[in-house]
């Protein structure tokens, strides 16, 4: 029986690293903990065939049986420019599914936060001040029939729309094929819409504008690739209404920030809560943070206590695939980029 050595350079606790082993006696799991692609070049040996990794080095060439790459993160657009990984024969899976529940979370954090004007009243509390004109101030719209827009109908965006029916919104996304609604990659039991059944319409990259055009509330996302990056620019935040609200999770790329500084400046759109940026950290003199209206994090949206559990049990589900010669879940199409 031949062995299959795993290397992981996360720092998995034995428990999690044990739910790996308990996948076939054939895994020979081993951990080294790493901190950068520098470290992780370090550790590469020969004999490794799997390597589970956030940071991935340039230089492959000490693990020279690699056959598969699993990935701590979602996107992969920092691989794109890989010098070895994109033209190699060497499978790439992204731990895509396991942020859905915290992100979306985020996302109504985010909404919820603008529409119900929460910094104003964190403002007025730190003041210890009784607001005068509490009516215009705080009658707000409800989410309750307004209209949710997602671009990028994955797992996140699936979990997204099915709290905004919660909330009882109408939900529309865009989506590379909406002949093909049916999620096929990871996907933590019980979230989501699976069969892509929760929207009141789907609508292809191309109808774009339009769809943003009926949305009070917008969710960005989209992996960032070549189509993607800047995808919401001047003519999408134009044909956006002037009382909408952007949330963007996806990456800082995909959004047109110049464009998006002046739409905010000028009255285009009401708003926007970003978690993601061109340029991170956000430098200090960026104008985002004078905007009042704004709601900043720092690329924090994914983070949560269960992470690893999550991921090692993809990780687990793949492992097993891998043995029995199945399709992987959450493969990189190499040439999509995603």
């Amino acid at each position: 029986m031949q062995e299959i050595v795993v290397l992981s350079t996360m720092r998995f606790t034995d428990e999690l690293l044990n739910k790996l082993r308990a996948v076939s006696p054939r895994l020979v799991v081993r951990q080294r903990t790493c901190h950068n692609a520098e470290e992780v070049e370090q550790a590469l040996e020969e004999s490794i065939e799997v390597l589970y990794t956030f940071d991935l080095p340039a230089d492959l060439s000490r693990a020279s049986r690699l056959k598969w790459v699993q990935m701590h993160a979602a996107g992969v657009d920092s691989l794109l420019d890989h010098p070895t990984i994109m033209k190699s024969d060497i499978l790439v899976t992204t731990a895509s599914g396991i942020h859905a529940t915290t992100m979306a979370e985020y996302v109504f954090a985010s909404i919820l936060a603008f529409n119900r004007r929460v910094p104003q009243m964190l403002y007025y509390q730190s003041r210890h001040e009784w607001p005068q004109g509490r009516w215009n101030l705080f009658a707000r719209p409800e989410l309750r029939d307004s209209t949710l827009g997602i671009v990028g109908y994955g797992s996140i965006g699936r979990e997204v729309g099915r709290i905004a029916r919660c909330f009882g919104m109408q939900v529309v996304a865009t989506k590379r094929s909406v002949s093909q609604m049916q999620d096929m990659g990871y996907g933590v039991q019980g979230i989501g819409d699976r069969e892509g059944t929760l929207l009141d319409k789907a609508f292809p990259p191309e109808r774009l504008s339009e769809m943003l055009s009926l949305c009070d509330y917008v969710v960005v996302a989209v992996p960032l690739t070549p189509e993607t990056r800047r995808s919401i620019g001047e003519a999408e935040l134009r044909a956006m209404k002037s009382s909408a609200y952007l949330v963007n999770i996806s990456r800082g790329g995909t959004v047109d920030e110049e464009a998006l500084i002046k739409a905010l400046g000028e009255g285009w759109i009401a708003g926007a809560g970003l978690d993601v940026f061109e340029e991170e950290p956000l430098p200090s003199d960026n104008p985002l943070y004078d905007l009042g209206n704004v709601i900043l994090s720092p690329h924090v949206s994914g983070f949560t206590l269960r992470y690893d559990e999550r991921a090692s049990d993809l990780f687990a589900e793949n492992l097993r695939r891998y043995l029995a010669g199945e399709p992987l879940l959450n493969l990189v199409d190499k040439e999509r980029g995603y």
